[in-house]
C-alpha cells in the first residue's frame, strides 16, 4: 500500500503491544510509534533497487526479498542497527528494545501489501508465487484515515489503548474487504455464465479507494472480458469490454523471439501472470489488463512499450499512463453513487 498506510500500521502494532513489555509505556509509546513507522515503511526501500539499462529490474525486486516472512526479523535488526543510534538512544531504549519495536513495525509490511492485488512474494526464497488476497486498493482514505488519526492520538494521549482501537478498525475493514471480494466473485461468475463462458481463470480486485466497486476480469480460450460489479450495497452489474490475449506469433510476427525484448515480454507476463494483451490504441504496448482505474475499462496503468527499428539487445520501454484523471474519478464516482447506464 501507500507508505503513509505502512507507516500507519506500521506505528500501531508497536504502540498497541508496548505496555505489555516495558514498565515505560506511557512516556515512550510517541517514540514507539516513529519507530515503528519507520520500520513499517523500510521494506519500500526496495524501489531504490533499478537500472539504468534494464527498465524491468525494479519489477522483479519489488516486493521481493524484503517483503518475505523470513526477511522480517532481518529488515526489523537493519532498521534498529540505524534507528537506535539516531533515534532511541536519547529516549533510554534498550537495544533490543529497538529491535523489537523496528520488526514489530516492519513485520506488517508484507502483511498488508499482501492484502492488496499486486501480490507480494512471502515465500521468497521458496517461491516465486506472488501471494495476494485483493481485498484492499492499494491507496483507501477510508482505511487509512481512522488508523492513521488511532496512531497520532496514541502519541499525543500516551494510550496504547488508542492505538489498539486503530488496529480493531483495521481487522474490521479488512473483514469487510474480504466479504466483498467472495460477493463479487459471485458476480463475476455471474456474469461470465450469463454469456455461456467457462472461466479458464477468473480475479476480482478492489477499484482504486474504495471496496464497494470491483473490477472482474476472467479468461477464456482467447480473450480477457473486463467488467465492474458493485457488491453488496445495491449491488450493480456495469458491462465491460474484451481483449484478444496476447498471441506474439500472430500479434508480433516482427519480434524476434531470441531478442531480449521478447525476453523482456516474458518477464512482463510473469509479473502479470498471463494476464496480457496489446493494448486496443497503441498496438506497440502490451498491458497488465488486471489493472485500470476505472474498473470495467481495458485502459492499463502501465505498459511495456516496443520498439520495431530497436537492435536485439535493446530493451521494451516500460510506461504509466494517468490521462484523463479527473474524468477516470467521475466515472468510477458515478459507479459508486448511481446505477449503471440503461
Amino acid at each position: 500500500m501507500d507508505p503513509l498506510t505502512q507507516g500507519a500500521l506500521g506505528a500501531a502494532l508497536p504502540q498497541a503491544t508496548w505496555a505489555a513489555w516495558t514498565r515505560h509505556n506511557k512516556a515512550q509509546v510517541a517514540v514507539a510509534g516513529v519507530l515503528g513507522m519507520l520500520g513499517g515503511m523500510a521494506a519500500d526501500l526496495d524501489v531504490l533497487i533499478r537500472s539504468d539499462t534494464d527498465p524491468l529490474m525494479f519489477l522483479a525486486y519489488h516486493r521481493q526479498f524484503t517483503h518475505s516472512l523470513i526477511f522480517m526479523p532481518v529488515g526489523g535488526l537493519i532498521t534498529a542497527l540505524v534507528l537506535h543510534a539516531l533515534l532511541a538512544r536519547r529516549w533510554q531504549l534498550l537495544f533490543w528494545q529497538t529491535a523489537l519495536v523496528c520488526t514489530l513495525g516492519y513485520a506488517t509490511h508484507a502483511l498488508l501489501d499482501s492484502a492488496t492485488s499486486y501480490g507480494t512474494q512471502l515465500f521468497w526464497p521458496f517461491s516465486d508465487t506472488r501471494v495476494s488476497w485483493s481485498i484492499v486498493s492499494i491507496i483507501d482514505p477510508l482505511f487509512t484515515v481512522p488508523l492513521a488519526t488511532a496512531v497520532i492520538m496514541a502519541a499525543i494521549k500516551r494510550n496504547p489503548w488508542l492505538a489498539r482501537l486503530g488496529l480493531a478498525w483495521a481487522l474490521l475493514y479488512l473483514s469487510l474487504g474480504w466479504i466483498q471480494h467472495q460477493s463479487a466473485m459471485r458476480m463475476g461468475e455471474e456474469i461470465a455464465t450469463s454469456r455461456g463462458h467457462t472461466p479458464i481463470r477468473l480475479e476480482v480486485k478492489p477499484s482504486f479507494a474504495n471496496i464497494l466497486a470491483w473490477k472482474s476480469i476472467y479468461e477464456t480460450e482467447d480473450r480477457f472480458y473486463v467488467d465492474a460489479v458493485r457488491a453488496n450495497v445495491a449491488p450493480k452489474i456495469f458491462t465491460g469490454m474484451s481483449v484478444a490475449k496476447l498471441n506474439i506469433a500472430k500479434d508480433l510476427t516482427w519480434l524476434d523471439p531470441t531478442s531480449q525484448q521478447a525476453r523482456d515480454i516474458e518477464r512482463f507476463s510473469g509479473f502479470s501472470d498471463g494476464f496480457v494483451a496489446i493494448d486496443p490504441t497503441h498496438p506497440n504496448r502490451i498491458i497488465d489488463v488486471r489493472y485500470s482505474f476505472v474498473p470495467n475499462e481495458v485502459s492499463a496503468l502501465f505498459s511495456i512499450e516496443l520498439n520495431r527499428e530497436g537492435d536485439d539487445d535493446a530493451h521494451v520501454h516500460y510506461r504509466t499512463h494517468r490521462e484523463h484523471a479527473r474524468d477516470n474519478i467521475h466515472t468510477l464516482w458515478q459507479m459508486l453513487t448511481s446505477a449503471p447506464p440503461q
